[in-house]
């Protein structure tokens, strides 16, 4: 049941759609522009970069927010807080990647995805960071680098997982591994379109004239 209301409680977290929400401010629907995608890549490249650095910031904090909150809820169970919080953060990309009350289209996860990072572990955060600029700055392909983000996450999450960082109690470590393989995997799913044209080099820029 635990899992459950963390699953619930980050859906409703997660419908906080920055994106629609600031577009329709500026009378805009922005499924209707670009990709048509809500997520803040898409905000960039049709609205700018304040725009697209205001729904990545809005998208990550919807995140850390509910993250927060698990903690708080579950802070009597710390041997199995770091679980919780990985049923959290599923259930914001959820809300986030597929609201009910837009049709079920939303964004891809990506910026939801930097705020589970900044809520669990720097380390990982940090090493993320790195790679997603650096593989921006010399390719200009932001999927790429978010794609990259999510193996990082996978990697990193379960490496210090099983080290033991998180204190998580040894029957619920399995739990913890696959979880956070089931967000890496979504975080890559949603990617599936660009990683068809990065292999075919028909892939967008960042700041290429379409």
């Amino acid at each position: 049941m635990d899992r459950v209301i963390c699953l619930a409680m980050g859906y409703v977290f997660g419908l906080f759609q920055t994106g629609y929400l600031y577009s329709k401010a500026h009378n805009m629907d922005i499924r209707n522009y670009g990709s048509g995608n809500s997520g803040s890549t898409n905000v960039l490249r049709v609205m700018g970069v304040k725009a697209g650095l205001i729904v990545f910031i809005g998208d990550s904090f919807k995140m850390i927010f509910a993250c927060l909150l698990t903690r708080y809820l579950f802070r009597e169970q710390p041997t199995l807080v770091y679980v919780y919080l990985a049923y959290t953060g599923f259930g914001v990309i959820l809300g986030h990647n597929f609201p009910f009350y837009m049709g079920f289209k939303g964004g891809k996860g990506i910026a939801a995805s930097a705020g589970l990072l900044a809520a669990m572990d720097w380390r990982v955060m940090l090493v993320a960071l790195v790679v997603f600029v650096a593989v921006v700055a010399v390719t200009r392909y932001v999927s790429l680098g978010s794609i990259l983000v999510m193996l990082v996450f996978s990697v990193g999450m379960v490496f210090f997982g099983i080290k033991g960082d998180f204190g998580i109690e040894e029957s619920a470590l399995p739990e913890f591994c696959v979880m956070v393989q089931v967000i890496s995997i979504m975080g890559i799913w949603r990617h599936r379109t660009n990683i068809k044209r990065l292999l075919s080099g028909t892939e967008n820029k960042l700041g290429a004239k379409k």
